[in-house]
């Protein structure tokens, strides 16, 4: 209780003095002093958010909902609203249009991967056919698809003879998900899929691929990922970002799965909230990038 009391009186009068305070000494404003005190990445970026969230001052709050293309007078205004002289501090501009591209950046991201999550796969688009049969054709390049309704899509792990009711949880999202990793890491893919085919360890790859996808869509839902994109994307992190994030799960899952050597697929449910736990862990160190370099030509 005493705890709560204390945060509501720092945030709301104290921090407040504080700033008055180390400006009057310092000459700089605390955005200046972030912007200053940091190198590029998650700690300066997530401290600029957080002093933008919690200002008095309306423009520097309107700010983190800023778009695109009104940043650069989203910063003019900053600078004017904070009495920025730019001959005195000539990095401030950059480094805070920056950190605000990269935090508008992170909401418009969201943005997209939920439409895409929310678009259903349907039989009558042809593009979404073809992205169904590419996924085969990766993975199994010579085996020959003997019906697009068959028995044959369990063998990369859907549950029934046509895939299509499996995206329903995650949509067109989980299916992309599949095919990019697929397509831009086809070794490790077939590698993967080979472990889940094992006739001990092995589980529905397919299936636990839309799993993982959720498990990404999640946690960027939350801002877990957040730290991951500021240290990872110099600019606004796009949808070829959250794939190859998505990439990096799949590799380690199945990595984490098979060193675990789980006794059944009953278990999946414990080990995949182990490693779900074991990335939130990661995300929490001031420099992560959940990257995956095993390929020769990332």
């Amino acid at each position: 209780m005493l705890g709560y009391i204390w945060q509501y009186v720092y945030s709301s009068f104290l921090r407040y003095w504080l700033k008055w305070v180390v400006r009057q000494v310092s000459g700089k404003c605390e955005l200046q002093r972030i912007c200053a005190g940091f190198q590029p990445g998650a700690t300066r970026t997530s401290k600029t958010e957080h002093s933008l969230q919690f200002s008095k001052n309306k423009v520097l709050r309107g700010s983190l909902q800023t778009s695109r293309d009104n940043l650069e007078q989203c910063v003019d205004l900053i600078v004017q609203a904070k009495n920025v002289k730019p001959q005195k501090d000539p990095l401030f501009r950059k480094s805070l249009h920056t950190c605000l591209l990269q935090i508008t950046g992170y909401a418009d991201l969201y943005t997209c991967v939920e439409d895409l999550r929310k678009k259903t796969f349907s039989s009558d688009n042809m593009e979404h056919e073809d992205m169904l049969l590419k996924l085969w054709k990766l993975l199994m390049p010579t085996v020959k698809l003997e019906s697009r309704v068959t028995k044959q899509w369990g063998d990369i792990g859907f549950q029934g003879d046509d895939p299509k009711t499996d995206f329903r949880g995650m949509g067109m999202l989980g299916l992309t998900n599949l095919v990019f990793f697929s397509e831009h890491y086809t070794e490790e893919a077939r590698q993967v899929l080979s472990h889940a085919n094992h006739p001990q360890l092995g589980y529905s790859y397919a299936i636990v691929g839309i799993n993982l996808t959720e498990m990404a869509y999640s946690l960027l839902k939350s801002g877990d990922l957040k730290p991951h994109f500021y240290n990872t994307v110099t600019g606004n992190p796009e949808l070829l970002h959250f794939h190859h994030l998505y990439c990096y799960l799949a590799y380690e899952f199945d990595k984490f799965w098979v060193a675990s050597k789980p006794q059944s697929i009953m278990e999946f449910n414990h080990y995949r909230e182990k490693f779900h736990s074991q990335v939130k862990i990661s995300l929490q160190e001031p420099g992560v990038a959940l990257t995956l370099t095993v390929s020769s030509e990332h």
